[in-house]
């Protein structure tokens, strides 16, 4: 299992824009990742209403979980997504 924190980058959180490609990058990995805020319970990733529902803001910490071969290589993918301003112009 590998484990990475992350803060996020994203001015205005992990509001809908950002969170869609966030989960639709967690599914498409095809490993089982969760992401939590602070010491809340984790959450499927690949769930964009389960994301959205966590009120991450922007400087956020988020701990994200991947199982299985490739985790570390998921979690790179991710952690990328989630430091990334997706609000910039």
């Amino acid at each position: 299992m590998a484990t990475r924190t992350v803060r996020i980058g994203s001015s205005h959180g992990l509001h809908a824009r950002p969170a869609k490609l966030f989960a639709q990058a967690a599914k498409d990995s095809g490993v089982p990742v969760t992401i939590a805020k602070g010491d809340g319970k984790p959450v499927n990733a690949a769930s964009i209403l389960g994301v959205i529902a966590l009120g991450i803001e922007q400087g956020d910490e988020v701990t994200l979980t991947a199982e299985g071969d490739g985790g570390d290589g998921v979690l790179d993918t991710l952690e990328q997504l989630l430091v990334t301003d997706h609000d910039a112009a």
